[in-house]
């Protein structure tokens, strides 16, 4: 494979995800464990919601002909919430509380602040219209109506809406299964002693993070030696059960850089070195029918490439509705004055003075720095080709739309 040139971020974005597809596997789920699944199927409503007419408010249900103001009606029933109400008579009025059915005969409810009770009857002092406080039955979904469409990712609203509906079990997309290797021989686990020239393995961990809050379900996690056969075996062994392989380093121009090559050699390589910084070493590939996303290996370029390259490729992926992010437009409290033809990322947060609200840069940028991206509360792009000066409009991607 060519690879002298760099690829743009955007026909990265456009190759990758045109490999993804939705995995077809799917499951029933307990409503109570559906917190960021991913809707299976077109969900409709069984039933009117509310299933009836109901109060809006506490006070007294009336007919609004009869609830003409200084006019003093009985009060004939009492209607808690949960009961099914007798018909109100003419004349009279029925004591109701906030959910309660409306009875039969009643087209109005008296908030009780606009009434004075004396005994058994109530004044009303205040004017009385047809439909007042009344929730009319479907006011919220209507029998038959789309109520969440397939691939819509279930929030807590979501799962309120679905409780509404009466609905305890929903079908949702199955977790899709990501495998995580690690190259380096200098990787030694976190609570080891470090020997000189050993590091800690912190992409392993930042990626178990990212991909837990992206809904998935980690089928593998090794750390290899940097050796080809070693490379080979793991990669091979992710394939058995995984939907994705997600790699981080080994995908550079250095001798002990394997997952390159085993691609090259075994699978097949589609994309490598983008026009992103950080991350320019990325690699976009298949190993028997299996995708494999070739992270750069430095800490900060890993998080960064996983949400602006893998995490459209994994939403595709489990079938959502929402591929790739929108951002939004905010003036720069930076300046980038280098022209590149990278596409940047800028690990910034936005700051608020006043009405006024701009992005501010972390000041060391270096792919090694993942202190910056706990500082940072999101992404501030810097454009290929283009500079930056004080005040200009920059698209900014805040950490959670990137990763929801």
């Amino acid at each position: 494979m060519a690879v002298s040139k760099l690829t743009n971020v955007d026909d990265a974005l456009s190759l990758i995800l045109s490999r993804a597809a939705p995995i077809s596997r799917s499951e029933e789920v307990d409503l109570a464990s559906s917190l960021k699944r991913v809707l299976a199927e077109n969900q409709y409503v069984p039933a009117d919601v509310p299933p009836s007419d109901n109060s809006a408010v506490d006070g007294y249900a009336v007919r609004h002909m009869d609830g003409r103001p200084g006019t003093y009606l009985p009060v004939s029933v009492r209607i808690p919430a949960g009961m099914a109400p007798k018909v109100l008579q003419p004349g009279t009025s029925a004591r109701i509380f906030t959910g309660s059915e409306i009875p039969e005969g009643a087209d109005a409810v008296v908030m009780q602040e606009n009434v004075r009770r004396s005994g058994d009857e109530i004044l009303i002092q205040a004017s009385v219209a047809a439909g007042q406080n009344i929730r009319k039955r479907g006011q919220d979904l209507t029998q038959g109506d789309l109520a969440l469409v397939k691939g819509t990712i279930l929030r807590p609203q979501e799962m309120g809406l679905l409780a509404s509906m009466g609905i305890q079990r929903i079908r949702v997309q199955s977790k899709l299964r990501v495998a995580i290797l690690t190259t380096g021989d200098e990787l030694v686990d976190p609570g080891q002693p470090l020997a000189p020239g050993q590091i800690y393995n912190t992409n392993r961990f930042t990626l178990l993070g990212l991909l837990t809050e992206a809904g998935c379900e980690v089928t593998l996690c090794e750390t290899l030696e940097d050796t080809r056969g070693a490379t080979r075996k793991a990669l091979e062994r992710a394939v058995a059960g995984a939907d994705l392989i997600i790699t981080s380093g080994g995908v550079s121009v250095g001798e002990e850089d394997h997952v390159r090559a085993v691609l090259e050699e075994t699978g097949s390589l589609s994309l490598w070195r983008l026009a992103i910084k950080p991350g320019k070493p990325l690699a976009f590939g298949e190993l028997a029918g299996t995708p494999v996303i070739g992270l750069p290996g430095n800490p900060a370029a890993v998080l960064v490439t996983f949400m602006v390259v893998a995490m459209p490729f994994i939403r595709k992926s489990q079938g959502r509705t929402h591929i790739l992010p929108v951002g939004e437009r905010i003036r720069a409290e930076f300046a980038a004055t280098d022209v590149s033809v990278r596409r940047e990322f800028v690990r910034a947060r936005k700051e608020t003075s006043g009405t006024d609200v701009r992005v501010v840069m972390f000041p060391n940028q270096s792919s090694g720095v993942l202190s910056s991206t706990c500082w940072a509360s999101g992404l501030a792009v810097v454009p290929e080709n283009l500079r930056v000066a004080r005040g200009d409009l920059v698209t900014f991607y805040s950490f959670t739309e990137l990763l929801s």
